[in-house]
């Protein structure tokens, strides 16, 4: 079910799914009641007992949502939460999904985010956005763990969409394994995250080149797998 998983300090776990999780997102054509137990069964291999992970709607904008309790209503229109209390969930299907933890001064709850960032959210940098919103909730010492995503020796774009995304963050600029123009959107997220003084404690492989993981380049009609984060009750 975890792709990847760690309690990364006491009481506060992250972990990546793969398609043993099944397809996690409501927006694919999947039966949504089959996506609904999917994710219970993720929270309760995660221990959440009643509580449940936060989901967004995710809109490759760059706003990010305060989370203090779990919605009853629609998932915020969002493509970063931030929150001191609430599991959150992060889907993506190629894009880079990162799940950040920010240790809080003495006696207070550690400050967790999530961010979903595709070619718009590097190039309008939700990521700096959320890790900014973490420090105004009191976050002080930030650590990153950035999933799987298309790598940039496969992400394929236009000539006008390379040099527009590099114009903003340098470090997108690449060329596919077979030379053409191409964007490593991981390598940007990585040079932002270090730009904001967050140190970078995992980073995942290739979502196209893995089979075990859901690739909308690879396939259109794909789920969504998610980066999780939570703490302990």
């Amino acid at each position: 079910m975890f792709w990847w998983r760690n309690e990364v300090q006491p009481g506060v776990s992250v972990a990546f799914t793969d398609t043993g999780a099944g397809n996690l997102a409501l927006h694919v054509g999947d039966d949504p009641g089959e996506v609904r137990q999917r994710r219970a069964r993720l929270e309760e291999a995660a221990g959440l007992g009643a509580r449940r992970f936060q989901y967004m709607d995710q809109v490759h904008g760059n706003a990010v949502a305060l989370i203090e309790s779990m919605s009853s209503t629609a998932a915020p229109t969002a493509d970063a939460m931030v929150s001191t209390t609430q599991p959150l969930a992060v889907m993506v299907a190629d894009c880079v999904p990162v799940v950040l933890v920010g240790d809080a001064a003495s006696g207070r709850s550690p400050v967790t985010a999530v961010v979903h960032a595709g070619r718009p959210g590097v190039a309008s940098r939700v990521v700096p956005a959320a890790v900014v919103e973490m420090r105004r909730a009191g976050a002080e010492e930030i650590r990153a763990w950035i999933g799987p995503s298309i790598c940039g020796s496969c992400y394929e774009v236009t000539e006008f969409l390379r040099e527009e995304v590099a114009a903003v963050e340098p470090s997108t600029w690449a060329t596919t394994s077979w030379d053409t123009p191409a964007l490593d959107l991981p390598a940007g997220v990585s040079a932002q995250l270090r730009s904001e003084g967050v140190r970078i404690e995992y980073s995942g492989g290739c979502t196209l080149e893995n089979g075990k993981l859901f690739s909308y380049r690879r396939n259109k009609e794909t789920g969504r797998f998610a980066g999780l984060v939570w703490t302990h009750e």
